[in-house]
C-alpha cells in the first residue's frame, strides 16, 4: 500500500494494461453444502420406501418411518423455498406428465369398480408423487444427488443381503420365495435398477473406499439377482449390459467391460442348472403357462386391453385390476366361476395396469414420464460432454440414471409396478439432475488486475 501511494503514476500506467497472471479471489470459496435435516429425511424415506429396510426389523415398522420421514420432508421443503430448492426450478416435461397422471388417477375414482379402494390408493399415489417432487427439490448440487443415489444403491444392497441371509435355498428350492414386501420378481427389478449406480461409483469415483464398497455391493446384488430366479429380471439385466457396453460412452470401454465381466463371473458361479434351464424358456417358451393358461401373462394382457377398450377414459379405477379380473373377465364368467375359483390376479405388466386402471390418458402420461425422462438425460449428457472435464461426471451420472430407467421399463413390462416407489424415486433423481446438473452460466466480464492482486471495485 505504501508503494502504491508513493508512485501514483506507475499505478495509473499499470492499471491501463491488464496483467496476464491470474488474480486470487478476495473472498474465500464457499464450502460445499453438506447434509441437512431435509436431506436426511429424504434419505430415510428412500431407505424405507424403496429399500424397505424397516420391514426387516419389526421394531422399526411400528415407528412408521416412511410416513414420518415423508411428512417431515414435505414440511421442511415447504420452508426451504429459496435458491436451488425453489419449487419453480422443478418445471419440466416430466413434472407435467406426473401431474397429468395424478389427475387421471383421481378421475378414475369416480367410476372405479371399488371406489373406496381406488381412493385409498390414489391418496397413496399422491403422496408418492409429492415425495418425487421433494426428492428432486431437496437437491442443491450434483453432490447432493450423488448422496441420494448412493442411499438408493446402499438400501438395495442391505435389503438384498439380509434377504439372502434369512431366506436360504433348500435342497428342493432353486429360487427365493415368500419374501418380505417384494416378491422374487420385484426384487430382481429393484436390483437391476440399482446396479448402474454401483457401476457409477466403482468406475467414476476417485475415493478408493467408496469404490471398494460399491464393488462389494454389486457382488451381493449379482447373487441376489440369480437367487431370485426371475426371467424378467434376467432380461432387465441383459438390457443394462447392452446399454453399458454400447451407450455408456462416458467411461472407457475397457473399464466397462471389466466391470461387467466380474458381474457375469459372479452370476455364472452362483447360478444352478435349474436357473439356466428356467432362463432358456425365454427363447423357447413352448408349453410355458404364460402362453397357454388363463392365469398366464398373455391372456391376462389380452383381458387388460379389453378393460382399456371398454373404459378408455377413466379405466376400472386405481388398483382395481384384480377386481376386474374377478368380476369382469371372460375367464371368471366361464369355467373358473363354475369351479368357484375366480382369480383376482394382477396385470403383470405396468403399462397394461396403468392403462386399464386409469384409462388411455393415464397410460399416455405414464409413458410420457419415462420418455421425457430419457430425453432429458440425453440432453444433459450431450451438454455436459461439451464442458470442462469436471462436468463429465454429470454425464456419467446421467447415463447411469438412463440405465436404471431402462432396467425398470424392461422389468416392469412383466410386473405390476406402475405405482412402485422405486420408479418415482428414479424420476425424482432425473428431475434433480436436470435442475442442478447444468446450472445456467452467465458469461463473466474480464476482470482487470490491479497491482498487488486487488480487483477493481464495481
Amino acid at each position: 500500500m505504501r508503494e502504491l501511494l508513493a508512485a501514483p503514476a506507475d499505478t495509473a500506467a499499470s492499471s491501463a494494461a491488464p496483467l496476464t497472471h491470474p488474480v486470487p479471489p478476495t473472498a474465500s470459496p464457499r464450502r460445499p453444502a453438506g447434509w441437512d435435516l431435509l436431506l436426511v429425511c429424504v434419505a430415510i424415506y428412500i431407505v424405507t420406501s424403496v429399500g424397505r429396510v424397516h420391514q426387516l426389523f419389526p421394531v422399526l415398522t411400528a415407528l412408521k418411518p416412511t410416513f414420518v420421514a415423508a411428512m417431515l420432508a414435505i414440511v421442511l421443503y415447504a420452508l426451504h423455498q429459496s435458491g436451488p430448492r425453489r419449487v419453480g426450478r422443478l418445471r419440466s416435461g416430466m413434472t407435467t406428465c406426473l401431474l397429468g397422471l395424478l389427475v387421471c388417477a383421481g378421475l378414475s375414482v369416480a367410476t372405479a369398480l371399488n371406489q373406496g379402494l381406488a381412493f385409498t390408493w390414489w391418496t397413496a399415489l399422491a403422496r408418492t408423487i409429492a415425495m418425487c417432487f421433494v426428492v428432486a427439490g431437496c437437491v442443491r448440487t450434483v453432490r447432493d444427488l450423488e448422496r441420494l443415489v448412493l442411499v438408493y444403491f446402499g438400501a438395495t444392497v442391505v435389503f438384498t443381503a439380509i434377504v439372502l441371509s434369512r431366506f436360504q435355498l433348500g435342497a428342493n428350492d432353486w429360487r427365493l420365495a415368500n419374501l418380505l414386501h417384494y416378491d422374487a420378481n420385484d426384487l430382481a427389478t429393484l436390483i437391476t435398477t440399482a446396479m448402474p449406480f454401483g457401476l457409477y461409483f466403482v468406475l467414476a469415483q476417485r475415493r478408493l473406499l467408496v469404490r471398494l464398497m460399491a464393488g462389494g455391493g454389486l457382488a451381493v446384488l449379482a447373487v441376489g439377482l440369480v437367487r431370485s430366479g426371475s426371467r424378467g429380471g434376467f432380461l432387465a439385466f441383459l438390457a443394462v449390459v447392452v446399454y453399458v457396453l454400447i451407450g455408456f460412452t462416458t467411461i472407457p470401454a475397457r473399464s466397462r467391460l471389466a466391470g461387467l465381466i466380474v458381474l457375469l463371473v459372479i452370476a455364472f458361479a452362483t447360478a444352478s442348472d435349474r436357473y439356466w434351464t428356467q432362463m432358456k424358456t425365454i427363447i423357447n417358451p413352448k408349453g410355458d403357462y404364460n402362453l397357454t393358461e388363463e392365469a398366464g401373462r398373455i391372456k391376462i394382457w389380452k383381458r387388460g386391453l379389453a378393460y382399456m377398450a371398454d373404459r378408455p377414459l377413466a379405466g376400472v379405477g386405481v388398483m382395481n385390476f384384480p377386481r376386474a379380473e374377478g368380476t369382469l373377465s371372460s375367464a371368471t364368467m366361464g369355467r373358473w366361476r363354475e369351479r368357484g375359483k375366480a382369480r383376482w390376479g394382477a396385470a403383470h405388466n405396468s403399462f397394461i395396469q396403468i392403462g386399464a386402471e386409469t384409462g388411455i390418458p393415464g397410460l399416455l402420461f405414464f409413458i410420457g414420464v419415462i420418455a421425457t425422462g430419457v430425453a432429458a438425460l440425453r440432453r444433459v449428457t450431450r451438454k455436459a460432454l461439451k464442458l470442462s472435464p469436471p462436468a463429465r461426471n454429470v454425464s456419467r451420472l446421467a447415463q447411469s440414471l438412463t440405465a436404471a430407467l431402462i432396467a425398470f421399463v424392461v422389468g416392469a413390462f412383466f410386473l405390476s409396478l406402475a405405482y412402485a416407489d422405486m420408479l418415482y424415486a428414479l424420476v425424482g433423481f432425473v428431475i434433480a439432475l436436470q435442475k442442478v446438473g447444468l446450472p445456467d452460466r452467465k458469461i463473466a466480464r474480464p476482470i482487470l488486475s490491479m497491482p498487488g492482486g486487488a480487483a477493481p471495485s464495481s
